[in-house]
């Protein structure tokens, strides 16, 4: 019973005494647990525009590795997550410089959250003007560490902050974390409703998920080309029949309804 003795305490301690996410926070002291799942359809770009799906958004490129060794569980390994990073850039073929926006994995940790932000700004900082630091939040301060889920949730939060050209706040922000040197790194944390416009210029984000195994992954996703998004909305389908979808306990409070 050792094992699982010691992997239940080991939990215990990775989880905020108030059940919130305060990432990035001073007060970080660990996650609190959400539940949820999520779900995209992926397809080829060539074959969406073939039977003219409504594309939300692109994955541009995507990177996994290890952590290999570190210093214990909820010490992540940050030349780990800038080789990921750099991996996931060039697969994407960007520069470091043209990422607006980072949907980061942040769990809420003292140790982990200074780790994943140095690492970040390690690498995208590289050739970015000081007067456009890249934007990162979390959605665990939201809703909450979806632990297996909270990856996706992670993608489709970037994706809605695409197509409504606005990334929404980062929550229970009060005190920066002291050991994040922010007035060195080329990054901002959301506080309020921030837009951003679709321009001149493309939009592409990041969104990093790490697994408590030590499995990191990180995708880079480009904003759907407006042209493609005009067409979606603009289509008319036209169909001999519509399903109606309803549900209920019997059939009699079926066919009531």
């Amino acid at each position: 019973l050792l094992p699982e003795t010691t992997v239940t305490l080991s939990k215990a301690r990775m989880l905020a005494t108030d059940g919130r996410c305060k990432t990035f926070d001073a007060a970080a002291d660990g996650y609190g647990r959400g539940e949820g799942c999520g779900m995209v359809v992926l397809k080829r770009l060539s074959d969406a525009l073939a039977t003219g799906d409504n594309i939300l958004a692109l994955i541009r490129g995507s990177a996994v590795n290890q952590d290999g060794p570190s210093s214990g569980l909820t010490v992540p390994n940050a030349q780990a997550q800038q080789r990921l990073i750099r991996e996931a850039l060039a697969n994407a073929g960007i520069a470091p410089a043209q990422i607006d926006y980072v949907e980061a994995h942040g769990t809420g940790t003292s140790l982990g959250d200074p780790i994943e932000v140095q690492a970040l700004a390690a690498v995208l900082g590289e050739g970015r003007p000081k007067e456009k630091p890249f934007i990162i939040g979390t959605a665990k301060t939201n809703i909450g560490h979806l632990e297996s889920a909270a990856g996706i949730a992670g993608l489709i939060k970037v994706v809605l902050a695409l197509q409504h050209e606005e990334i929404p706040p980062h929550l229970h922000l009060k005190s920066p974390n002291p050991h994040i040197a922010w007035e060195k790194i080329p990054a901002v944390i959301p506080t309020q409703r921030t837009p951003w416009l679709s321009g001149n210029r493309r939009r592409f984000a990041g969104v990093s998920s790490f697994g408590v195994s030590g499995t990191n992954a990180h995708v880079i996703v480009e904003e759907a080309p407006s042209p493609l998004l005009g067409e979606a909305e603009g289509a008319a389908i036209e169909r001999p029949s519509h399903l109606l979808t309803l549900s209920a306990k019997s059939e009699g409070a079926l066919k009531a309804l």
